[in-house]
């Protein structure tokens, strides 16, 4: 078993040797590939330390070394990716000594083409552990019993909440299998790309449950990741959620082996994003509205009771 271990890089220049070195224990992982991602930090070169300290760490940017996103970062690890598994690892969490010891028994049946476990939750600091622990809690992320595989797409689909969900960091997947896929990661979603990927990736693929009833990966919860931007209202979770839903029913629209049934609720669960979003939208064209056309009112400080009116209530 040769496993591509793919690892996005950004802003995680404290987390990303323990990430690299909590893959390398397992002999099964045949390479690291590190995609650093133009990072503001200091995880370039600690990024360089160790594909030069470790000769299954691989390093790679991308062409114009911008940043491009996670999405775009695993779609460039996969196209560089040379063994005959691939597993996923955020930088900043970490993997367990038992990372694969489902995987080496399941694989050795050729139908199966993925394996899914579950993860913990690790946190960094006393701060993030206060600050997010509502969202987390203590709790695994994982499907809670072990489904067939033509289970899997419509449990993800229809029943997240009672059927749990698994993640990139507990995936294991045969590469061969991703030919199924037209395209991998959608690089232009700033924030879901592994949620639609997922769902598309249990659609094409027979997938089956590793453990899950403990640990394999731990996510790393600190101030600075993705959750506590959603959480600090920078990046918005009504638009990403809307975003993402818009990709998700423009695949199965447009995939043609998909059930009407399947094809009607997607597009139902598209629209109600639609409607949840519509008065926030019509709030920002008022304002740009104002902006341009009463802007001297509005810096002023005297403001345009109707324009409160309309924006407020």
């Amino acid at each position: 078993m040769k496993v591509s271990v793919i690892i996005p890089v950004y802003n995680a220049e404290k987390y990303v040797s323990h990430a690299v070195e909590s893959a390398l224990q397992f002999d099964e992982v045949y390479e690291v590939i590190l995609i650093e991602d133009h990072s503001p930090d200091n995880a370039l070169p600690i990024c360089q330390a160790l594909s030069e300290k470790y000769e299954r760490v691989k390093l790679f940017q991308h062409p114009d070394k911008g940043n491009h996103g996670a999405g775009a970062s695993r779609n460039l690890g996969l196209e560089n990716a040379t063994g005959d598994f691939i597993a996923f690892l955020d930088a900043d969490d970490y993997y367990l000594p038992n990372r694969f010891n489902a995987e080496k028994e399941l694989f050795k049946d050729p139908s199966i083409e993925g394996v899914y476990g579950a993860i913990g939750v690790h946190y960094y600091t006393e701060k993030a552990k206060k600050q997010f622990y509502y969202i987390f809690k203590d709790r695994l992320t994982t499907v809670y019993k072990k489904h067939p595989p033509k289970e899997v797409f419509p449990g993800q689909l229809y029943l997240r909440g009672s059927f749990g969900l698994f993640t990139l960091d507990a995936l294991t997947i045969r590469r061969e299998s991703l030919k199924k896929l037209n395209y991998y990661f959608k690089a232009h979603l700033k924030l879901h790309q592994d949620t639609e990927f997922l769902l598309r990736l249990s659609y094409y693929l027979d997938l089956y449950g590793g453990i899950i009833d403990q640990p394999i990966a731990m996510r790393g919860v600190h101030e600075n990741n993705r959750i506590t931007q959603v959480d600090t209202k920078k990046i918005d979770p009504a638009t990403t959620k809307l975003l993402l839903w818009k990709e998700v029913n423009n695949w199965a629209q447009n995939e043609k082996n998909l059930s009407p049934e399947i094809k009607l609720h997607i597009a139902r669960m598209y629209q109600s994003f639609q409607i949840a979003m519509a008065p926030m939208l019509k709030k920002w064209i008022l304002v740009t509205k104002y902006l341009i056309t009463d802007y001297h009112s509005i810096s002023s400080g005297i403001y345009n009771i109707n324009f409160r009116k309309r924006l407020f209530f």
